[in-house]
């Protein structure tokens, strides 16, 4: 779905996210050592995520969207339709003799 089809209070959500995640992943630090934030402001950053997730999941509710979507990258496959194959050609084949 395009910007222009999202609320504005949905592009804010998804660029407070954008930068609360972004925020984590650059202060994230090496297994043992001591992370530069307190443990209160990392409480605080997944109360924000979960408090922001729930909105959305809210708001797409009321637009009758689901939240199972996925990006799809350029070079990505596209998934491919179930086949279904009778059971009697499943086996060895039959040697001619």
């Amino acid at each position: 779905m395009s910007n222009e089809q999202k609320s504005k209070e949905e592009q804010i959500l998804r660029a407070v996210k954008m930068t609360i995640t972004g925020v984590i992943k650059d202060t994230a630090t090496q297994p043992g050592m001591k992370h530069p934030l307190s443990d209160g402001t990392i409480q605080d950053l997944r109360q924000c995520l979960m408090l922001i997730s729930a909105r959305e999941q809210e708001l797409a509710d009321e637009a009758g969207r689901t939240m199972d979507m996925r990006p799809q990258m350029p070079g990505d496959a596209k998934p491919k339709a179930e086949v279904v194959v009778p059971l009697h050609q499943i086996g060895r084949s039959k040697k001619d003799s």
